[in-house]
């Protein structure tokens, strides 16, 4: 089943009274200087996890906290389920961000899972979560794991993680805890780390014995990328403390995002979502 959601955040008072108040005073010219929001565009779905309900908790929760508007594709159900819009070279045209919460790890067509990495080696930001990690992982190519910064092909069983922030002065940590406990979650095993990829934060794999990243960013061509393994069920996905992290993980993708981890002038909440 194929969704096609276009989610836009409208402030109430802008439209009713033709300005932003600003100082005392209501200026149209005000809001028309205002920066846009950020154009998102989500994909999700495939096997394993309620993409039904993450796709409304990702969109709604990033959006409480930064000015951004959503496109939402969500289809397939299956690890082999394709995207219909990944069949266009220039599939993410238009857009300021992809956001990846999506599970297809059993897609082997090569040139496919390259066009899919391809817009983000040309520069469009990215946000990797959870699965999308796993995805594409049986197709003979390394241009995706290169996109997301890591190579994983397991986790551990479910069960609650430690995670420990490695990079406290990075500006997308600041704010979340020196550790969280994630309860019962998947902990993705890193195969390997690629050069760009930079660790934020890792957790201890009991069945492995070692640490894993499972929050980082990294670099692919001129795309910015921000991703984390962490967010399996939607009890980790609607914490707060899960939801910070990702809006401020978009943030700096865009380069939006402060050395203070706070959201560029024009790119926090509005008021009507306050």
């Amino acid at each position: 089943m194929k969704y096609l959601v276009v989610v836009r955040r409208v402030v109430l008072c802008s439209l009713l009274l033709g300005g932003w108040f600003v100082g005392g005073s209501w200026s149209s010219a005000d809001a028309a200087d205002a920066p846009k929001p950020i154009r998102a565009l989500l994909v999700t779905g495939g096997c394993c996890h309620d993409y039904e309900a993450q796709k409304k908790i990702i969109s709604e929760g990033v959006s409480a906290r930064a000015n951004v508007e959503w496109t939402i594709v969500h289809e397939g159900k299956d690890r082999t389920d394709r995207v219909s819009i990944y069949a266009k070279p220039d599939w993410a045209k238009g857009y300021d961000v992809v956001v990846h919460n999506e599970c297809y790890g059993a897609i082997e067509d090569v040139p496919y899972v390259e066009r899919i990495a391809r817009p983000h080696f040309e520069g469009v930001p990215a946000v990797m979560l959870h699965c999308s990690t796993h995805s594409y992982r049986a197709a003979k190519t390394d241009e995706w794991r290169q996109a997301v910064g890591q190579s994983s092909m397991s986790h551990e069983k479910s069960r609650d993680l430690e995670v420990k922030v490695t990079a406290l002065e990075h500006p997308v940590m600041i704010g979340f805890p020196k550790v969280w406990r994630d309860p019962t979650d998947e902990l993705y095993k890193n195969a390997k780390l690629w050069p760009n990829l930079v660790p934020l934060a890792m957790a201890y794999g009991v069945e492995t014995k070692q640490d894993h990243v499972v929050i980082w960013t990294n670099t692919y061509g001129k795309g910015r990328i921000f991703g984390t393994t962490l967010g399996h069920t939607n009890a980790t996905m609607e914490d707060p403390v899960y939801l910070d992290l990702v809006t401020r993980g978009l943030l700096w993708a865009c380069e939006k995002l402060d050395e203070n981890g706070k959201p560029a002038p024009g790119y926090g909440p509005s008021e009507a979502s306050k």
